[in-house]
């Protein structure tokens, strides 16, 4: 199974949007929580290719983006294909 990690912050419906279709497809996923953290925020900006915004979803250490994201890779399949399913 693929290792999946999510930056999130406290308050972030997107983040949960994204948490509940990883759960609803079974998929363990680790979060770490920016709010906070500045330096973990500013690691998260860095893997990220500059982007700042949450939730940052990586699969096998590959940036796919944030909820959007996901869920579009969901709709077409590929979601799967990057989980090795």
């Amino acid at each position: 199974m693929a290792d999946v990690l999510i930056y999130r912050t406290q308050y972030c419906p997107y983040c949960d949007m994204a948490e509940r279709l990883f759960d609803e497809l079974d998929v363990e996923y680790t979060e770490i929580d920016v709010t906070n953290d500045a330096e973990e925020r500013q690691k998260m900006v860095k893997r990220a290719g500059g982007k700042r915004t949450v939730p940052q979803i990586f699969i096998d250490g590959q940036s796919i983006g944030g909820y959007d994201d996901l869920r579009e890779l969901h709709r077409t399949g590929k979601l799967d294909e990057l989980l090795g399913r």
